[in-house]
């Protein structure tokens, strides 16, 4: 029943202005940053390892800017399920088309590498206006009604083929073979399996190899791929980045190093947009203590 009520508000809101939707998301992030202790302090805590060059009131201004954009993601997922195109094709930018445009014409296989920044699934959207994709997604079993808009969401334009994190990545890797670029989101902690120790903003974290792994076994092209929430309620640009070159390599620790500095770089172009509410360090090596509080 509360799953219903919430989707109904989604599409209450979904016909404001962006300006006083923008508005009303950053007034949501600062009630959940208030009220949200348990996350609070999940936040507080990656943002310390993060960032130790800031004190302690600069880490509380940045934690409240995250939440505040995560509060505009989730109020502005509505747009997602009924805006029209037109309508998401003004508040998306889309820069860098011509780089996958290029890759798909010559037959090459491709993934991108897509981190989970809160308008991640906005640019997934307005990628699906023109590529047809794939994409792995958890369902969410406790919840059918939820993973319907998701999966509905998800799905809206195109003929988008997504797949559950249960069925494997060997679908994704037939997929990428036969035209469809990967949306691929390897940058949580999956816990041990298919992961290694790398650091992450100086932090050893568990970090799945499947970048290197699949782009050779599809012989694909790694293309960074990064949504910006703008500044105000200017909207969204997708941003395409031109592939990778020497990649992968021989060396699978190598390889995951390199995803895991790339995607230090550009979070710390807009940190209040990084999901830091996610326990990123929740895996630690054998022997470590856990670093985040029961």
């Amino acid at each position: 029943m509360i799953t219903r009520l919430l989707i109904s508000l989604f599409w209450l809101l979904h016909v404001l202005p962006l300006p006083l939707l923008a508005f009303l998301g950053r007034s949501l992030g600062n009630v959940l940053y208030l009220l949200g202790r348990s996350r609070r302090r999940v936040v507080m805590t990656n943002l310390t390892l993060c960032f130790p060059e800031l004190d302690l009131t600069a880490r509380r201004r940045l934690a409240r800017r995250h939440f505040q954009a995560l509060g505009r993601s989730l109020l502005e997922r509505g747009l997602l399920w009924w805006a029209s195109q037109e309508r998401l094709e003004r508040i998306v930018r889309f820069e860098g088309a011509e780089h996958l445009s290029a890759l798909q014409s010559a037959g090459t296989p491709v993934i991108l590498l897509a981190p989970h920044f809160v308008g991640l699934d906005v640019g997934g959207a307005r990628l699906a206006m023109q590529f047809d994709v794939v994409s792995i997604y958890a369902r969410q079993k406790k919840n059918p009604v939820l993973d319907y808009w998701l999966h509905y969401g998800r799905s809206r334009f195109g003929d988008q083929l997504l797949l559950a994190r249960q069925d494997g990545v060997r679908g994704a890797v037939k997929a990428m073979k036969a035209g469809r670029p990967f949306y691929y989101l390897p940058d949580m902690d999956y816990g041990r399996k298919d992961a290694i120790f790398v650091p992450f903003f100086g932090v050893n974290a568990a970090t799945i190899t499947g970048l290197s792994r699949l782009s050779r076994l599809a012989r694909a092209r790694v293309v960074p791929c990064v949504t910006r929430m703008l500044p105000g309620s200017s909207g969204y640009v997708l941003e395409i980045g031109e592939p990778w070159a020497d990649f992968p390599t021989a060396d699978v620790e190598a390889d995951t190093r390199r995803m895991n500095a790339w995607l230090e770089g550009v979070v710390r172009t807009m940190p209040e947009q990084y999901y830091w509410v996610h326990r990123r360090f929740k895996t630690r090596p054998e022997g470590e203590q856990k670093i985040y509080p029961a």
